[in-house]
């Protein structure tokens, strides 16, 4: 396994490789699980060549506080990945991704980077936009491999290799859960012993809204998860939101034959969970 910590160097080893070689690229900002193992090994499959990339984002984050709590375990991540193969490993410095005072890109995804998550962070969107770019054009993947979980960032990804017209297929990669049903995240290991305990929560309603979607109205449905969520000791709702897999639109203003999910996002303490499940069969 080779690890890069510089742009010029995980270039030039990248520009030895055969010309034939497809790269399948897995960025991450570290704190690793099975979950993103499970993308590598979905990279493994379909590449000559996987790139995994650690980077805690800062342009990504509105709350520095979180920034700062964020989980950092390079060591571990490093000898896991080593024991899946993993093939190359990209471990820049801040520095080394920003030059000084280097504002994010601010970017038109066509409006879905106002919807949900764009809404409660404001400018999340173009922090993930401006170092994904960075990532793509220092890596220049033939396939790119994102969770589900971050189902928005998925289509925000989506939407910039399709306005940037870059050569890269974004491949989606299904939640991986843990046995309880709650969807893996590096943010989990901040979660105390009643968090942990009660965070499963998110997925159980997620499955029963599933359920109820198309026996009552959003509106109805919507109030329902509230109750779930009302008073609860260690969980507080932040949204509850049925909207177009496509557009990413509210289900008020879609075409009630549009593919639908339902997405979450709720805190524990300060720590804020996501997670999101298809409306489909």
């Amino acid at each position: 396994m080779h690890v890069f910590s510089d742009i010029k160097s995980i270039q030039e080893h990248l520009a030895k490789l055969h010309s034939d070689f497809k790269i399948g690229f897995v960025p991450t900002m570290g704190a690793l699980h099975q979950g993103h193992l499970s993308l590598i090994n979905q990279a493994q499959k379909a590449n000559d060549i996987v790139v995994v990339s650690i980077f805690v984002n800062p342009t990504q984050f509105d709350n520095l506080a979180d920034l700062d709590n964020y989980p950092r375990t390079l060591d571990t991540d490093l000898e896991l990945l080593n024991k899946v193969n993993c093939d190359i490993v990209f471990t820049p410095t801040v520095s080394e991704m920003y030059q000084p005072n280097e504002q994010k890109i601010h970017f038109d995804f066509d409006g879905i980077e106002y919807e949900m998550e764009g809404k409660y962070r404001v400018g999340h969107f173009d922090g993930v936009g401006t170092i994904v770019k960075k990532l793509f054009e220092i890596i220049k993947p033939c396939n790119a491999y994102f969770g589900e979980k971050d189902f928005q960032q998925l289509q925000i990804v989506k939407k910039l290799v399709e306005t940037l017209k870059l050569p890269i297929k974004i491949v989606p990669c299904a939640i991986y859960r843990e046995e309880d049903g709650l969807a893996m995240s590096s943010r989990n290991m901040r979660l105390n012993k009643n968090q942990r305990q009660a965070a499963p929560l998110i997925y159980k309603t997620l499955t029963s809204a599933k359920e109820k979607f198309g026996t009552i109205s959003v509106d109805k449905l919507k109030q329902w998860v509230d109750t779930q969520f009302a008073n609860h000791p260690f969980l507080t709702l932040e949204y509850f939101e049925i909207a177009s897999e496509q557009s990413l639109k509210p289900y008020e203003v879609c075409q009630e034959n549009e593919p639908f999910r339902a997405f979450i996002a709720v805190y524990a303490d300060d720590i804020r969970l996501i997670d999101n499940i298809s409306l489909g069969n």
